[in-house]
C-alpha cells in the first residue's frame, strides 16, 4: 500500500516540474533577449521522465530538462530594434496553443494521480480500520 503512495507522489512532483516549465514558456512566448542582453529569444524547454529514480524505485520521475532544437519562429518588423538586415526578429519556438495543450494534459494527469493518491490513502484507513 505505501508503495502506491510513493508512486502517486512520484508523479504529482514530476507533473508538477512538467507545468513549472511550462509555465516559464508561456511567460517567456515573446522574449527577444536572454537574461544577459543578448539578442537570442528564449528557447522552449520541456521534460523528458523516467521510470523509477534511477535506483529501483518507484514511480515516476523527471529525467531532464531540455531545450527544443527547433527553429525560431521570424516575425517581419522592420521598425523594431531587434530586427536583423532583412527586417525579421526573431521570436521564441514556443507555441502558446501547444502550451496551453501541454497544460491541460500535465494538469489532467496532476489530478488523476491526486485522485488515486486519496483512494490509496482512503484503502490504508479502511484496512487500518479493520485490523483494529
Amino acid at each position: 500500500m505505501i508503495r502506491a503512495l510513493d508512486i502517486s507522489t512520484s508523479a504529482l512532483a514530476a507533473q508538477r516540474t512538467r507545468l513549472d516549465v511550462i509555465t516559464g514558456n508561456m511567460a517567456n512566448a515573446e522574449a527577444t533577449h536572454q537574461e544577459d542582453g543578448s539578442r537570442v529569444p528564449y528557447r522552449r524547454r520541456f521534460v523528458t521522465f523516467m521510470t523509477g529514480d534511477g535506483a529501483g524505485g518507484p514511480g515516476v520521475h523527471v529525467d531532464e530538462i531540455r531545450t527544443d532544437p527547433s527553429p525560431f519562429r521570424e516575425k517581419y518588423d522592420p521598425g523594431n530594434t531587434d530586427a536583423d538586415e532583412r527586417g525579421y526578429v526573431q521570436l521564441p519556438n514556443v507555441s502558446l496553443t501547444m502550451e496551453y495543450v501541454d497544460a491541460l494534459a500535465a494538469s489532467r494527469a496532476y489530478e488523476a494521480n491526486a485522485a488515486m493518491l486519496n483512494v490509496s490513502r482512503n484503502m490504508i484507513q479502511q484496512a487500518i480500520r479493520l485490523f483494529a
